[in-house]
Parts: C-alpha cells; sequence; structure tokens
C-alpha cells in the first residue's frame, strides 16, 4: 500500500500535501471522539446540542475522514 520509493519521487508540494490530508484525517477522526465522547469538556450545552445530535456529528465526522483517507488512497496510487 506504501511505497517509500514513489514517496520519495514525489515533488515537495504533493508531498506536504500528501502529510497535511493525512493529518487532516486524524485530526477529523479527534475532534468526533472529543465531541462524541467528551462533550462536557468543550462546555456544549446539553440543550442546544444534546447527546444524539453529538453522536450523530461525531459519526459524520468518521464517515466524512474514511471517504478523506480512500480519495488519498486512490489518488496516490493512480500517480
Amino acid at each position: 500500500m506504501f511505497n517509500l520509493d514513489t514517496f520519495k519521487q514525489k515533488s515537495p508540494q504533493q508531498r506536504f500535501l500528501f502529510i497535511l490530508g493525512v493529518a487532516m484525517i486524524f485530526i477529523f477522526c479527534a475532534l468526533a471522539v472529543v465531541v462524541m465522547f467528551w462533550g462536557e469538556l468543550l462546555n456544549l450545552d446539553p440543550l442546544k446540542f444534546p447527546q444524539k445530535y453529538r453522536i450523530a456529528f461525531g459519526i459524520v465526522l468518521i464517515v466524512y475522514a474514511t471517504i478523506r483517507f480512500f480519495r488519498i488512497i486512490r489518488d496516490h496510487r493512480t500517480e
């Protein structure tokens, strides 16, 4: 899946964008976990943003991160 030789052949801009894309996937997943399980730490008002909406928002973030992951893998293979 990940070949170090093709990673070395990329331009610095392509490498930077690849690393930024992977970092954004981790950020989206971390944000989803924080919103779903530690909403109290963010001082989210339970009346305005109840638990079921926090879980739904977290699932949406995880699905979006998964879509981004597969797009990065697909783009990495075509290069």
